[in-house]
């Protein structure tokens, strides 16, 4: 079966908090499918932003999303990137759109700042969780309430994972590829793109 994963980017957005699970999630189908010639790729993945328009991402680069909010297919996995979240925290229909998505996602992520979005959320709310390593006294503060964790790459609590500061999005989805599709696969993947298995998120 394939797996459906929407990436949200918007202004500002970091660059490897969203191309590293790109990556990491398309080339996992790509050496899926040299083992397994014939079978469904266990990923599919697209872009979604508020708008069709191109998102400039931190530094300029331009993304053109696949899809905005309202065209969204609903995804199994739905993974929310960092930047700078401020604007999107603010927006109360994206953190609808995010909480509503995510009751009939298996599961959702974020990468670096991405968590304060899913706080905002709710869905954080009674679990642990980790940001970028500058922002975790941020996230202690502005929500009390989150067992916030230091020195992890990622968290996982089951439906909710998230990842500390940029590249560590790249572990926590090699991560997801372990929990969804196998530890071989995950390992396979890393190699392909050259990076580390962590296995364990410390």
């Amino acid at each position: 079966m394939t797996l459906t994963v929407a990436i949200y980017v918007f202004p500002n957005v970091e660059v490897l908090d969203f191309a590293g699970p790109f990556e990491v999630l398309t080339t996992a189908s790509r050496v899926h499918g040299r083992r397994h010639p014939g079978e469904p790729a266990p990923f599919r993945v697209f872009t979604v932003a508020r708008s069709d328009q191109p998102v400039a991402a931190r530094a300029g680069l331009r993304i053109l999303p696949d899809h905005t909010l309202l065209t969204c297919p609903q995804p199994d996995i739905l993974v929310v990137a960092g930047g700078v979240v401020d604007a999107e925290v603010d927006d109360a229909a994206l953190v609808s759109w995010i909480a509503e998505k995510s009751k009939r996602a298996a599961l959702t992520a974020s990468v670096c700042t991405g968590a304060f979005i899913l706080a905002k959320a709710g869905l954080l709310t009674g679990k642990s969780a980790t940001t970028h390593w500058e922002d975790l006294e941020d996230l202690r503060k502005a929500f009390p309430a989150l067992e916030v964790r230091t020195n992890v790459r990622w968290v996982d609590e089951g439906r909710v994972v998230t990842s500390a500061g940029i590249a560590a999005g790249i572990d926590m989805s090699l991560h997801l590829v372990s929990r969804f599709a196998g530890q071989a696969l995950a390992e396979a993947t890393a190699k392909q793109m050259d990076v580390p298995y962590r296995s364990e998120a410390s």
